[in-house]
């Protein structure tokens, strides 16, 4: 880059090697000639995050994924007011104080608005009377426990479903796979992958769900973008349901990571 760097952002987690978050924002510094980079930081434990930032003076915010987007915030300054009600953030705004050199970090959660943006447009593939009917407050189930699910719950109450969490493990507010109803399946009018199973490398991997119970019609959206076409998405498809991936979700959620991190309030 030919500018002087003037700015740094990047993202936190562990494994990052299935990203395209600095692509999209490196590519986008390039194309705008701004004097910035974007970099992945994969950390083997989130308690490395203030020596990073230490190590980092031109850090102005970073992303974070899985698996620390519950835990980071022990970290944070603040949190916004969405952010704590979803219990998760994936972006945190950097400030330094010039005359202390203070640091203050505030998270944030742009998952919420890529994701319910995401399926705004999914749902428009769908007969609106076919979800909302018959069933004023639809049921969605939601693969996995991390901070992403945390989000997509969220989302999902905001667009007028209702959820059930589903994990490995039965736990409070969450059933096990095996514990799926047939008819509990039957009746879910979505189901979202919010786990990284399918990720590239590890494409031949897809969620433990009783997949045989789908039908035509039922909205599948996989978190996962890399790669495009999931197996996860490609055998709900083969059961006649409507899917999507993550891509446009990823898309929106640096959009409002960049905007989060350029706000002067």
């Amino acid at each position: 880059m030919v500018n002087t760097i003037k700015e740094e952002f990047g993202l936190i987690g562990m494994p990052l090697g299935h990203s395209f978050s600095a692509k999209y924002f490196n590519e986008k510094f390039e194309r705008e000639g701004l004097p910035a980079k974007y970099d992945l930081y994969p950390l083997a434990n989130v308690d490395l995050l203030p020596s990073l930032i230490a190590g980092h003076p031109l850090l102005k915010g970073l992303n974070v994924t899985i698996p620390y987007k519950v835990e980071v915030m022990k970290y944070l300054d603040a949190v916004s007011i969405e952010a704590k009600a979803i219990g998760a953030v994936n972006v945190i705004k950097i400030s330094r104080d010039k005359e202390t050199g203070r640091t203050n970090l505030k998270g944030y959660n742009s998952d919420a608005f890529g994701f319910t943006e995401s399926m705004k447009e999914v749902l428009k593939q769908v007969n609106p009377c076919s979800v909302f009917e018959n069933d004023k407050k639809p049921l969605a189930l939601v693969l996995g426990t991390g901070g992403a699910s945390k989000a997509v719950v969220w989302s999902m109450h905001n667009l007028g479903f209702d959820t059930q969490l589903v994990g490995r493990t039965h736990r409070e507010n969450c059933l096990a796979y095996e514990e799926l109803a047939p008819e509990l399946i039957y009746k879910a009018k979505a189901v979202i992958n919010c786990t990284p199973l399918g990720t590239s490398p590890d494409v031949d991997k897809a969620a433990p769900f009783p997949y045989e119970y789908l039908h035509e019609g039922q909205i599948c959206f996989d978190l996962v973008y890399n790669p495009a076409e999931t197996l996860f998405m490609k055998i709900c498809k083969a059961h006649g349901c409507i899917v999507s991936n993550g891509l446009e979700m990823l898309r929106l959620q640096a959009v409002g990571a960049w905007e989060i991190w350029n706000d002067q309030d």
